[in-house]
């Protein structure tokens, strides 16, 4: 008994030993299948990879090739047709959306550089302090070289507008059509630098005037009552284009930028482009050619378009006949002269006593001189 106990004893010792050679043995089989698993598993990923990589690449390829053909299209979106006329043309090439707001921009001309000294020090003031009073605008001035380089730039889509400016015969002239080219394309204020800001330039909408109202605001610059206006200046009232803020597209710039182009080229047909006779005759050829004339018209123009101001009655130039406060007509918000012209002091402390004093303007007419 105790033998076939021991025995007994030492079978039922000796079984797992048996059973470990065995496990061992299952443990290598599966050890081995496993490796090969992740082997399969693992040259399964690097090919499922590869075409992910592969397909994404064809993605990316296929969206560049689309890419580059909405790009071509707006291209040839922004191309207007050959056909067109100049106001076609600039209507497609930079469409007006009165829902826009005015752009922070303030852009300024001057014939010779900043450190030029015939730059007059109070011209120079000038130009800081409309960087200072506006500290979120960009700004930006231009002399004739920069101006010109600006203008191929916006416009080389309509060679005819390029073409009109190349012909300008005086400095003067280019500079004028120049502020309505930059403001149709970029919108913003422009400013002559003769100009003096006494504040910012977000004070010049009245509080019960919404942005999203106006297109454009200017102040008159001209109010004549002398019989003998016609000696002095083209129109017995005129709107001033020293300084304008607009936004980039309106269509008074549009009818002003297509008629200096038109008269432009007449002129080069009769070759009648040299500005003729004494210092008065010339200022006043310039202004009916690109100056206050020419703006005074184009805005009364505009105002008694109907289809294009909603106006239904006619608007003359006794609509703002001694104007005192800002006036609203259309999209179009007329400040009386004080506002762009004023005739106050510029305060030490920074404080202005006229709320309606945005600006004072020289009226250096330092284009007239070399």
């Amino acid at each position: 008994m105790v033998l076939s106990a021991v025995g007994i004893v030492a079978f039922s010792r000796s079984k797992p030993a048996l059973n470990l050679k065995n496990d061992n043995s299952l443990f290598s089989l599966l050890s081995s299948q496993s490796e090969k698993s992740q082997e399969e598993l693992v040259a399964r990923l690097e090919k499922l990879t590869r075409k992910l990589t592969s397909d994404q690449d064809a993605r990316l390829s296929s969206l560049e090739k689309q890419n580059a053909e909405l790009l071509r299209q707006i291209r040839l979106l922004r191309t207007p047709p050959p056909s067109a006329t100049i106001r076609e043309k600039l209507a497609h090439l930079y469409p007006y959306d009165p829902s826009v707001r005015f752009p922070a921009y303030i852009w300024q001309t001057w014939k010779h550089g900043l450190n030029d000294e015939r730059f007059d020090e109070k011209y120079r003031e000038g130009e800081t302090q409309w960087a200072m009073k506006n500290p979120g605008f960009v700004h930006e001035l231009f002399n004739d070289d920069t101006s010109y380089a600006v203008v191929r730039h916006h416009f080389q889509a309509i060679p005819e507008v390029i073409e009109a400016y190349e012909a300008l015969p005086e400095v003067i002239l280019r500079m004028d059509f120049f502020r309505y080219l930059i403001l149709f394309a970029k919108g913003g204020v422009y400013a002559d630098i003769d100009t003096y800001p006494l504040q910012p330039i977000p004070n010049w909408i009245p509080e019960n005037v919404g942005a999203d109202e106006i297109g454009i605001i200017v102040a008159i610059g001209l109010d004549s009552n002398s019989p003998r206006w016609r000696e002095e200046a083209a129109r017995r009232l005129e709107f001033s284009q020293a300084i304008i803020q607009c936004k980039p597209g309106h269509p008074v710039l549009r009818e002003i930028i297509s008629n200096i182009v038109q008269h432009t080229q007449d002129r080069k047909r009769k070759d009648t482009l040299k500005l003729e006779g004494s210092s008065n005759q010339k200022g006043l050829a310039i202004s009916q050619w690109t100056g206050t004339g020419r703006w005074t018209d184009t805005m009364l123009g505009y105002f008694n378009d109907y289809i294009q101001s909603s106006i239904y009655h006619e608007i003359t130039w006794k609509e703002f006949h001694n104007l005192e406060v800002p006036k609203l007509v259309s999209d179009i918000l007329v400040l009386p002269i004080k506002s762009f012209a004023s005739p106050l002091e510029i305060p030490k402390d920074g404080k202005v006593d006229d709320p309606l004093a945005f600006a004072k303007h020289y009226q250096g007419k330092i284009w007239k001189t070399t």
